[in-house]
């Protein structure tokens, strides 16, 4: 989403980090994802140098903020989503409802997808919240805090876990996320064998 916010020329290319392949470890030893490589040999790995990177040398189309206070809210927020949401609400349901099913690793528990379906209201509430009182989550302007919060609900939206009709304030950011050119190429991935949800697709939910 970034690359494409920042009119940034770019190949994807799959990986999956827990076959350990001999020359994506290569690339990175912890074996995770994602990683960016360059034509000049430079390797990036993880979300935030990847960001903070894209930042520096793309900084015609800022996604962190142009002042100090507001570049630690966002990334403050960065941090809520990539981590406090990633805990309570991504990895549980895509570990139960996902990896398990894919890596054969034995049927969902229930108590950590009912525990995940009540973590993400308050997370939407917070969503509402901060949509209120500013025109997006990190300020005036588009951020990687919008683009870090979108991203895990579209894992999420993609299982048809996100209550979006209870929470109508965090609904309407994502339809204006969800409508941007950076966001589509998301609403394209599929998951072999488990299709998303039918309004996964739909700009208008």
């Amino acid at each position: 989403m970034a690359c494409v916010e920042k009119n940034v020329e770019f190949e994807l290319i799959l990986e999956l980090p827990w076959t350990r392949r001999h020359d994506f470890l290569a690339l990175n030893p912890a074996a995770t994802v994602p990683v960016m490589t360059q034509e000049d040999g430079l390797v990036l790995t993880g979300s935030y140098a990847i960001r903070e990177y894209l930042e520096e040398t793309c900084a015609d189309v800022p996604l962190l903020g142009t002042s100090p206070p507001e570049r630690a809210e966002i990334r403050r927020l960065i941090d809520w989503f990539d981590v406090k949401f990633n805990e309570e609400v991504t990895t549980l349901l895509i570990t139960e409802k996902i990896m398990k099913r894919f890596l054969k690793l034995g049927v969902p528990e229930a108590d950590n997808i009912r525990c995940a379906s009540s973590n993400i209201k308050q997370h939407l509430k917070y969503i509402e919240y901060l949509s209120e009182r500013r025109n997006w989550l990190g300020g005036d302007n588009i951020s990687y805090a919008d683009i870090t919060a979108a991203a895990h609900l579209s894992c999420i939206d993609y299982l048809g876990d996100v209550p979006w009709d209870d929470f109508e304030g965090a609904k309407d950011w994502y339809a204006r996320i969800k409508s941007r050119p950076a966001f589509r190429p998301l609403l394209k991935d599929l998951i072999a064998g488990l299709p998303p949800v039918p309004h996964y697709k739909n700009l208008d939910f």
